[in-house]
């Protein structure tokens, strides 16, 4: 999962150097935490959160295939 979201994230930002993402795991849900660069925020949100929204479809399409709950934070 986090390997997915880091090849999306990637192709989107102009600095893909600066992608980190963190997994945080818990008993029935698992947060990925996203950071970028400041100037990359705004491609990895999209317009009025569109490319968030369509990041965060694909993640859930993938947990629920799996049996499990994920959750994707875009942290400045």
């Amino acid at each position: 999962m986090k390997e997915l979201i880091e090849f999306i994230v990637k192709a989107l930002v102009d600095d893909p150097s600066s992608i980190n993402i963190t997994e945080v795991v818990g008993d029935k849900i698992t947060i990925y935490e996203l950071r970028a660069a400041k100037s990359d925020i705004g491609k990895v949100i999209g317009k009025r959160g569109r490319t968030a929204g369509a990041i965060r479809t694909i993640l859930n399409a993938v947990s629920a295939r799996q049996g499990k709950r994920a959750v994707l934070e875009i942290i400045e």
